[in-house]
């Protein structure tokens, strides 16, 4: 179970890399514009915000493989510790954007289900 715990914790952090992506850097291109829904008006004026809020993203994503990587080389209480923060962050903000905005309720389960399916087989690898 430990191990199901930590391939979607690589998945959640995956796809956190993905978003830094397409906050950090193509925030301004179709592509993000179309994901997130903004005009090129509105996302350029959200620019700095978004490029500032996708490096969230990334040092969740780092976090966590940093966490996979201590736990692979044995380190478990270290490394389950950087996976529950890293993880646990990204699924806690996922439910931060539900509850705040209701309408990005598939952003929200796009980006919080896998984190939160990793803090539960993480809790339960641990736990037997």
């Amino acid at each position: 179970m430990v191990i199901a715990a930590l391939v979607l914790a690589g998945v959640a952090a995956l796809i956190h890399v993905y978003i830094f992506f397409l906050e950090s850097i193509a925030w301004t291109g179709e592509r993000a514009r179309r994901t997130f829904g903004f005009t090129a008006d509105e996302a350029a004026t959200t620019k700095l915000l978004a490029f500032n809020q996708g490096f969230y993203n990334l040092f969740l994503a780092i976090t966590t493989i940093a966490g996979i990587v201590f736990v692979a080389a044995g380190a478990v209480p270290i490394g389950a510790t950087l996976v529950f923060v890293g993880v646990g962050s990204m699924a806690a903000a996922a439910l931060v954007l539900l509850l705040s905005a209701p309408a990005k309720r598939a952003a929200a389960l796009k980006q919080g289900t896998v984190p939160l399916l990793a803090v539960i087989a993480l809790v339960i690898g641990l736990s037997i």
